[in-house]
């Protein structure tokens, strides 16, 4: 038997997937109505299922003990909690949202690693979503499931994330990046492919505890919305690069300076980095990510120390570019590599912060994969 009939007593009708991301460009520039390029990781979340019709789902995880289970039409934000909360929050978004799910047996694997930042809860409700509605056979845009995921996150579970993460989840292709235009609410697959140019994407996730990232995240949002107020505009985005410099005159603070300074560079770089990789210029684009690990660390001053030993090292070892990726305060680096350069890059970086005292990284291969999707 599998461990599906052993949790459940039953066989499953099919398996859906849904991975997590990391994001090449573009950080902390979603929430300002702004550009990021990410790509999907081969890291998924897999979700076997089988139908129940009577208007409860029940939920098991690899990862966790026993069987939480619930039943749809009771469903009110906060009423299941811990890991449980994103599928119930799923569940709960749908019904809300008309769609006709009946109930169902769910259990969750996972191969993305907790804590990296690499948005795993995304996965985990973008997951949820596919296969919820793909055992009713009910077809829904990839862009919606997005958006259903987002309000799941935002309104059940409580967290005020941006749409980046679950379009990444939903939405990306092999072979590509995507070119996510949060103003316009338009998508663009960016060819991505760095083995075609004997290059390597490695993400060294720095296992640094994340120290404040929900009050941090939320002080810089609040920061960027009272800048674009203080400017008379919708959002940062607004703000053009050529007009960067007569913004900040008009600001009386420093801090909120530097904010959005690291803000109106960073979606410029994202628009540098995508014409480098139309031109087939993959290599020129290390220098963008260099630059935005130094507006990150000085500007938006999300950095920690890992992070920036784990960048520095990098590039001491010969990395084109490198930066941190994700929230900040701990998470995951990127660095754009030659391919044969990846193993002595990463043994840099363990070295270095073995003499800092850190704990020991991880890293993970980080081909562009493809978004959420049956899989049997």
């Amino acid at each position: 038997m599998s461990s599906f009939d052993n949790v459940f007593g039953t066989t499953p009708d099919g398996s859906w997937r849904a991975p997590g991301r990391v994001n090449l460009i573009g950080e902390h520039t979603d929430y300002n109505d702004g550009l990021v390029l990410p790509i999907a990781l081969p890291n998924r979340i897999v979700v076997t299922a089988s139908k129940r019709d009577d208007g409860r789902i029940a939920v098991a995880s690899a990862g966790h003990k026993g069987v939480t289970e619930f039943t749809i039409d009771e469903l009110a934000p906060g009423s299941v909690g811990d890991w449980a909360a994103y599928p119930a929050g799923a569940a709960w978004i749908l019904r809300e949202s008309g769609y006709p799910i009946g109930g169902a047996n769910l259990r969750f694997e996972s191969d993305i690693p907790s804590g990296a930042g690499l948005s795993s809860s995304a996965a985990l409700l973008c997951a949820t979503l596919v296969a919820l509605l793909g055992l009713r056979e009910i077809e829904v845009d990839p862009a919606e499931v997005a958006r259903l995921a987002q309000k799941a996150e935002n309104k059940y579970v409580g967290a005020p994330v941006g749409l980046m993460d679950q379009m990444a989840s939903m939405c990306c292709t092999e072979g590509h990046a995507l070119y996510f235009d949060i103003r316009a609410m338009s998508t663009e697959q960016i060819p991505f492919n760095p083995a075609a140019d004997d290059l390597a994407l490695l993400v060294v996730d720095v296992k640094a505890p994340h120290r404040h990232v929900d009050g941090e995240y939320a002080a810089r949002r609040q920061m960027c919305e009272q800048a674009a107020a203080e400017l008379g505009v919708p959002a940062l985005r607004s703000i053009a690069f050529e007009d960067l410099d007569d913004a900040l005159a008009r600001l009386s603070d420093d801090v909120v300076r530097r904010r959005v300074r690291h803000v109106v560079t960073e979606i410029r770089r994202v628009e540098d980095a995508v014409a480098l990789m139309h031109a087939g210029k993959l290599r020129e684009v290390g220098p963008l990510f260099t630059a935005s690990h130094a507006s990150l660390r000085d500007d938006f001053e999300i950095t920690v120390p890992e992070l920036d030993v784990a960048v520095d090292t990098a590039l001491e070892a010969g990395a084109l570019g490198a930066r941190m990726t994700g929230g900040g305060f701990g998470g995951c680096i990127i660095a754009l590599v030659e391919a044969d350069a990846s193993d002595s890059v990463l043994a840099a970086i363990e070295k270095a912060f073995a003499e800092h005292g850190f704990s020991a990284p991880s890293a993970l291969a980080a081909a562009p994969s493809a978004g959420a999707s049956r899989i049997s």
